[in-house]
């Protein structure tokens, strides 16, 4: 009976770890009742031009998501996410500090906001996001091995130089 209770269990939390969003470039849930992130237009426009890398069309996309749900810590993720890659780390700060404002525990926001710090030399900063989701994650995450990895080869660069 203990080791039924105990399986049980273990398939439960199984289930739950693996239900995540994936994480194209920035999931990690926290948005209003608004429709599905995939029946919405705009957030499936949004994703398409963050894969093609087309950080302008990304940035309308998601910025008429989150005038939909200002709620939406996804697509204040996204924005951040967008802002970040094209360069404009103030705009990315600010959407990454909403995210975490909606949802403190989006992974996503985390992942990338230590990155942002580490592309204006932070290292602490982005440490401490690493902490943030070394907490959040009960097992290692996509997140927060992929900021690991970030904060390591940042290290390494840093040690080379």
């Amino acid at each position: 009976m203990q080791n039924r209770t105990l399986m049980s269990m273990a398939a439960l939390l199984a289930a739950l770890t693996l239900s995540g969003q994936p994480a194209v470039a920035a999931g990690g849930g926290g948005g209003d009742s608004l429709p599905a992130a995939s029946e919405d237009p705009d957030y499936a426009a949004g994703k398409r031009a963050v894969e093609a890398k087309n950080w302008r069309a990304a940035l309308e996309a998601f910025n008429k998501v989150a005038a939909k749900g200002p709620r939406n810590a996804d697509a204040q993720n996204y924005l951040g996410y967008t802002y970040r890659k094209s360069g404009q780390l103030d705009l990315a700060f600010k959407h990454y500090e909403e995210a975490l404002r909606l949802n403190p525990k989006h992974r996503g926001a985390h992942e990338y906001m230590g990155e942002a710090y580490l592309m204006a030399n932070n290292l602490a900063k982005a440490e401490e996001q690493l902490k943030e989701l070394d907490q959040l994650c009960l097992f290692p995450c996509e997140e927060y091995s992929d900021l690991k990895k970030a904060v390591a080869a940042y290290k390494q660069k840093i040690a080379n130089k």
